[in-house]
């Protein structure tokens, strides 16, 4: 019996130390950024310039401005939780072929963007990459496109629940930290531990903008669900793609398909440019 116990006892330490460890290192397990940038546009011949953005916070964020002639309208793309700017390329020449400007831009602590990154300076990050598109680039809102991937998801849909965009897009994005939490680590109270909420499902309740939802059903990381739930919260102008392959290679595998969709509503929900 008292061996038992004594199991019992360490089992239950053993327990308490995985809690804590989780508790205490949950921005590892959220953030993972890399400092290094592996490319730059010039890779397939797109023109770009470099932009540095300040933030409320006294950060200094590093992102690409990638004008086109005549553009459509604007996208301000907010990636994942992992790498940095130079490892979404492939997005600027769809963009681009879809007659959009795009701003890429890092949060802080990603590629060459100063800080560390946190729940509440990605918000003040997102609003600082709004801002210099409508001071420095002279976009109007209406003309905007916030697109979120992943965890760029909530991020995109906390700024269009603020700001007036001309449409949101969000790609493989969960509906709620602790929600997918939940799902990765059922042996844990994840949502006594939780110090991240990245809460999209909550943000769409208030966004009025139209929006486009990709997810696939084989992603391993963001379980199909989530982008169902997500475009069942939308209460106006919708439409939901399917996608098809992995977490991180839906977008290449079905590039064309996105192109193509993507781009007839845009066209179809963004407000006209005016001369």
């Amino acid at each position: 019996m008292r061996m038992l116990l004594n199991l019992f006892i360490l089992l239950a330490i053993a327990y308490l130390a995985l809690v804590l460890s989780v508790y205490l290192g949950q921005s590892r397990l959220v953030y993972f950024p890399d400092k290094q940038l592996s490319n730059t546009p010039a890779i397939f011949g797109v023109n770009y310039s470099s932009v540095s953005i300040a933030t409320a916070d006294g950060e200094t964020l590093h992102g690409w401005w990638v004008p086109v002639p005549d553009a459509t309208g604007t996208v301000l793309f907010f990636h994942g939780n992992a790498g940095n700017i130079s490892h979404r390329i492939n997005y600027l020449t769809m963009f681009k072929q879809l007659g959009y400007n795009t701003l890429l831009f890092d949060y802080r602590g990603y590629g060459e963007s100063s800080g560390t990154p946190s729940e509440s300076g990605t918000y003040l990050d997102a609003q600082a990459a709004w801002q210099h598109l409508i001071v420095t680039q002279k976009i109007v809102p209406e003309q905007m496109v916030l697109f979120g991937e992943s965890l760029g998801g909530p991020i995109a849909a906390w700024l269009a629940a603020r700001e007036k965009p001309g449409l949101l897009v969000l790609a493989s994005t969960f509906t709620a930290v602790s929600d997918l939490a939940t799902q990765i680590y059922p042996f844990l109270p994840v949502r006594w531990i939780n110090r991240f909420e990245y809460n999209t499902l909550e943000s769409l309740q208030s966004v009025t903008c139209p929006v486009f939802i990709a997810h696939s059903p084989q992603d391993e990381i963001v379980p199909f669900q989530h982008g169902q739930r997500l475009f069942q919260t939308v209460s106006g102008p919708k439409q939901f793609l399917t996608l098809q392959g992995g977490h991180n290679n839906g977008f290449i595998f079905m590039q064309p398909t996105w192109q193509k969709a993507l781009g007839a509503f845009m066209d179809e929900h963004l407000a006209s440019p005016t001369n």
